[in-house]
């Protein structure tokens, strides 16, 4: 026998022994014999069948299943061989469930997929493992989708169309019927979403909901990745209506319970095209000649409390996001870009952490607690290091926030000629 042919047989005879766990385990309680065995795994012909008949006799010997009766087999009860895990596809199709608690992935041919998609959870078999052999399983259901709406580009034929995914996680394209396919047209990028995916179709049916326009054009991308990521532009009207209704004045009796820093020389320092301010710096010289230095960011826990529609929405997003010309906030604008973001001549609710440095940056005191901040200046990073590079603070037109040229204060050029110092000192 040639080693192809060898190769070949020997591959056969894995996957029939995989069939053969596959029924016996997934009914446990039940025996089965050759022929029910055949008719549930697919095997049909004469030359499969005596391998089967072979293999049950093999794996009886070897104590790894049991002959109930003459001729009926059942699983040996042992440890369980079905767990629920999320799905990881590879750029090549197949792909590896990830199971809690378990050291090693579980690997699943693409052919043993059974409809399941990138990060859904599903129902995994584990076959028994042979010595030296990763884990390797089949997908027998998929208990939960991930999600069933996906980026693609329309590929439009007479009386249909295909959705071709642009994530290569994604394996199949998606079929349309034209009555589904609403205003979308050949080679548009767009939303489908899958509204089922019939027994004996090769691929899951959906319609499109939203055209997201040609690709290549500027916003086609920036909301195909906002739809690709699941990333939400806009907030739900509960959550909105939750945050405008927030009292976010500075209070008296709030400033009493912190550190009132208002009055010491406090600085931001972020991109030109910045729409929030979230942490600042303040410096002061101390009488013994050692430096008080403040890294403040805004008290967003002061907002936002637990168990409320905005505390699960902020939860839900995790972070904000950060696209080429905007941003997917994580809290609503009145918090974000108002009493959460650090503006200069305000005074913000503050979380900071305060050093006493000496000269050589050696930490003399320390310091972590609730603060309230005025913030004197805000320097876009290219003001900041014209102090550093110029020793002054002349800043040109080319590079204003302001639109015209400026001067900025001695105060603060000492101070960012200070920081500067020492912190190159640290490096």
């Amino acid at each position: 026998m040639s080693k192809k042919n060898k190769k070949a047989k020997n591959h056969r005879q894995n996957e029939i022994t995989k069939g053969i766990f596959t029924v016996l385990e997934k009914e446990q309680n039940k025996s089965f014999n050759y022929k029910q065995i055949a008719a549930k795994i697919g095997v049909k012909e004469a030359h499969d069948r005596n391998l089967l008949i072979k293999k049950l006799v093999q794996l009886k010997e070897s104590k790894r299943i049991i002959e109930e009766s003459r001729g009926n087999y059942k699983a040996v009860a042992s440890t369980k061989t079905y767990h629920t895990g999320t799905v990881d596809i590879t750029g090549r199709g197949n792909a590896y469930i990830v199971i809690e608690g378990m050291d090693d992935d579980v690997f699943v041919p693409f052919n043993k997929l059974k409809k399941a998609f990138h990060k859904d959870t599903v129902e995994v078999y584990i076959f028994p493992r042979r010595k030296g052999k990763k884990l390797e399983g089949e997908i027998t259901k998929v208990v939960e989708r991930n999600k069933m709406e996906f980026v693609g580009i329309v590929d439009m034929q007479k009386t249909f169309a295909f959705i071709r995914p642009t994530d290569f996680r994604m394996y199949t394209d998606i079929f349309v019927s034209q009555d589904k396919i609403g205003k979308a047209t050949d080679g548009d990028k767009v939303i489908v979403e899958i509204t089922e995916w019939p027994e004996n179709a090769d691929s899951p049916f959906g319609k499109v909901t939203e055209v997201l326009g040609k690709p290549g054009e500027h916003d086609t991308e920036i909301h195909s990745i906002l739809a690709e990521y699941g990333l939400p532009y806009e907030f739900p009207l509960e959550v909105e209506r939750y945050a405008d209704q927030l009292d976010t004045s500075i209070k008296p009796e709030e400033i009493a319970k912190r550190r009132d820093m208002r009055n010491v020389l406090t600085f931001t320092i972020d991109p030109k095209d910045a729409k929030d301010f979230d942490d600042a710096l303040s410096f002061k010289v101390l009488e013994n000649g050692n430096y008080e230095i403040g890294i403040h960011i805004a008290d967003v826990s002061h907002y936002l409390q637990t168990d409320t529609v905005l505390d699960d929405e902020a939860y839900n997003r995790a972070t904000s996001v950060y696209l080429v010309d905007r941003v997917v906030p994580m809290l609503p604008e009145v918090l974000s870009n108002n009493a959460c973001s650090l503006r200069p001549n305000e005074e913000k609710y503050t979380f900071s952490a305060i050093f006493e440095l000496d000269d050589k940056t050696n930490i003399k005191n320390q310091w972590f607690g609730r603060t309230v901040i005025d913030s004197n200046e805000r320097f876009a990073y290219e003001e900041a290091q014209y102090i550093i590079e110029n020793g002054n603070g002349n800043i040109p037109e080319d590079i204003s926030i302001r639109g015209t040229a400026y001067s900025v204060s001695k105060e603060v050029v000492e101070a960012t000629l200070t920081l500067d110092r020492l912190a190159k000192i640290m490096r």
